[in-house]
């Protein structure tokens, strides 16, 4: 049950991989085994499943008194106390039984979505709320039984009639509990702890940049398996040519299993029979009529994996990416991106992170078609498996980072494995997305060496889990002026643990350097990688003028900065790609001036969507750029 694929996955990306060589294990660190999750339930928002998703109760509890009595002693939900028990009881409206919260008649919200939205009293609220919900489950003889959130913002707990099954951290990523044997064929009562305080030790810590969207933020489902099934598939094609299959059974019946991979429309089956461990691996070539994903094609085909009584369907795009020297190669051809960083957030006066396909849609396409765009990052967390199928069926290149924030405790052992875990779970879910073509480990970091041995893990892990991708991290450098002009040196340390480098700069907006200097930087590398400029913008609020003077937070100002900005750009000879910071303005509390008023203004787009000069700039510099 816990984890079969990490000596897979080391064994197997060695020999479809070449060059990759076995990534070193941190000593006195988690093993690779207590870093993935016990299931994977890989593709689960496509397997047979009953959404509970829609109206929950929930109630706030910001002393956090379902947790503990009024002497801080922690409740022991064996011995009948707790706030999971207690709903069971008020349930049964015995008039006998007191309780301070009644979950089954507190107000009513929608799940997925951030608190935020439901009352403006909750705007600023940062605790702990309790969610239930009930439903029906009717018993399916010789299947499993799993409740999958596929995320939840910050810490959660979850407790399913009584029994607590288990607690997840991490506001980004899935988990799921299998609760077979443990349903009822009617009223199950189902209730959820998330708390998104977080804390010095978190990743991110208390401290961000953006809106703390606390809650159930993400689908919920109860998902159903045969009793042995395919917990997780890797397909994808190598740099090589070959097609390459990895997959992994969970169950009883899961050695010596026969497992089918198709791919009808490619004339395509590869058939085997797991190990001992329930693990197989397929290679074979890729056929010449195989059409390679990109963002002009972005083919995807049908793949369907069997295994004994399960059947698993994914849409899967096969493409390669790689580095030669400084260049970026996608399909063993050069490419630029041309892209911009996205926060998730649906556009709106009041967003509340409920990203639906819609709403995926409605901003991808801005970049896409507005911005004649080929690639987004998407930051600081791993957004929505929404999002990143739709850019799979767009076409857009896509970086996924986890949130290794700013200054993080890279001192403590249990921050590291709070961010192996994210890492694994980030990873594991969204291998199968052709879109997905750079991990980043980090942004923003002060650089130490706790900080650089801990970035140094992360990148090695992603190379175990995923050595068909990319590694990079958003990094800052310093300035300095020579000779009148502005200098800046790449020397991070941990530069040599990327596949790519990236650089956060905003010389012309934070800083003493005029904007009019930013077009005569100079930049530097001694490294012999690709750099893609990861952010740099400024800021104004939508229809705010200054034609005269182009003042700051004004429209012209924030053009002009763009303009300056790309002139610097194409003088980077080691230049593979950008994504300026950022699609659309978002929420950000720590922005609190006259132009802010709770919000980061460096969009090129307002919240509502409403393009702003400096969008324009960036359009006309993409559509040439996509014209050479």
């Amino acid at each position: 049950m816990k984890s079969v694929f990490i000596p897979l996955l080391v064994a197997c990306l060695l020999a479809a991989t070449p060059g990759l060589t076995a990534p070193a294990k941190p000593a006195d660190n988690a093993t690779y085994s207590e870093l993935v999750p016990p299931f994977v339930l890989v593709n689960a928002d496509r397997r047979d499943h009953v959404s509970l998703s829609g109206p929950w109760h929930y109630s706030v509890d910001p002393y956090k008194d379902g947790m503990a009595d009024f002497h801080g002693k922690p409740y022991d939900v064996t011995k009948g106390r707790g706030s999971d028990v207690n709903v069971e009881q008020a349930m049964k409206d015995d008039p006998d039984v007191f309780y301070e919260y009644d979950l089954a008649r507190a107000p009513v919200g929608t799940v997925p979505s951030a608190w935020i939205g439901y009352s403006p009293e909750l705007r600023y609220y940062n605790g702990l709320m309790w969610y239930q919900k009930s439903f029906d489950a009717p018993a399916k003889t010789g299947e499993r039984q799993f409740i999958r959130f596929a995320a939840a913002d910050y810490k959660t707990m979850v407790y399913l009639n009584g029994h607590r099954l288990g607690e997840h951290e991490g506001g980004f990523t899935p988990f799921s509990f299998e609760v077979t044997g443990l349903l009822r064929p009617t009223g199950n009562n189902l209730v959820v702890a998330v708390d998104s305080e977080r804390t010095p030790e978190s990743i991110p810590t208390q401290v961000t940049d953006w809106e703390t969207y606390g809650g159930i933020i993400r689908d919920v489902t109860l998902v159903t398996t045969p009793k042995t099934f395919i917990d997780d598939d890797f397909i994808r094609l190598t740099t090589d040519g070959h097609i390459r299959a990895d997959i992994a059974l969970e169950g009883d019946s899961k050695a010596g299993q026969a497992v089918e991979v198709s791919i009808p429309a490619l004339k395509l089956t590869l058939k085997g029979t797991t190990d001992s461990e329930g693990r197989l691996s397929l290679d074979t070539r890729a056929p010449k009529t195989l059409k390679r994903w990109s963002p002009d094609a972005p083919t995807l085909y049908d793949v369907t994996v069997t295994a004994g009584a399960d059947t698993l369907t994914d849409r899967i795009g096969f493409r390669t990416i790689e580095v030669k020297g400084t260049q970026l190669i996608l399909n063993g051809k050069p490419i630029f991106l041309r892209g911009i960083s996205l926060h998730e957030e649906e556009f709106g006066p009041n967003p509340s992170r409920r990203i639906t396909p819609e709403a995926s849609r409605a901003l991808l396409t801005e970049i896409k078609d507005g911005l004649h765009g080929n690639y987004v990052r998407l930051s600081h967390y791993p957004h929505s498996e929404i999002t990143t199928r739709m850019a799979d069926e767009m076409g857009l290149l896509v970086w996924s980072e986890i949130p290794v924030y700013w200054a993080v405790k890279f001192d403590n052992p249990d921050t590291l494995k709070t961010a192996q875990r994210m890492m694994a779970e980030n990873i594991l879910r969204d291998r199968n997305r052709a879109s997905i073509i750079l991990w980043s480990v980090a942004n923003e970091t002060p650089i130490s060496d706790a900080r650089n041995q801990f970035l140094t893990t992360l990148a090695h892990e992603a190379k175990a889990l995923d050595g068909s991708r990319l590694v990079s991290a958003a990094l800052l450098t310093q300035t300095k002026r020579v000779d009148g002009h502005i200098d800046i040196t790449i020397d991070d340390p941990l530069i040599p643990e990327l596949d790519v480098m990236a650089v956060n700069t905003y010389n012309g907006w934070y800083g003493s350097d005029k904007i009019a200097d930013v077009p005569g930087t100079v930049w530097h590398s001694s490294f012999n990688k690709p750099l893609i400029l990861s952010e740099f913008g400024a800021e104004t609020m939508a229809g705010v003028h200054d034609p005269v003077r182009e003042g700051r937070f004004s429209e012209e100002y924030q053009a002009t900065y763009y303009k300056d900005t790309l002139a610097m750009a194409d003088k980077i000879p080691f230049l593979v790609g950008m994504s300026p910071w950022i699609l659309k303005d978002f929420r950000s509390p720590r922005r609190q001036n006259i132009w802010q008023q709770g919000w980061n203004r460096k969009g090129v787009e307002s919240e509502n969507g409403q393009r702003k000069m400096a969008f324009f700039v960036l359009s006309d510099y993409y559509q040439k750029k996509a014209d050479k």
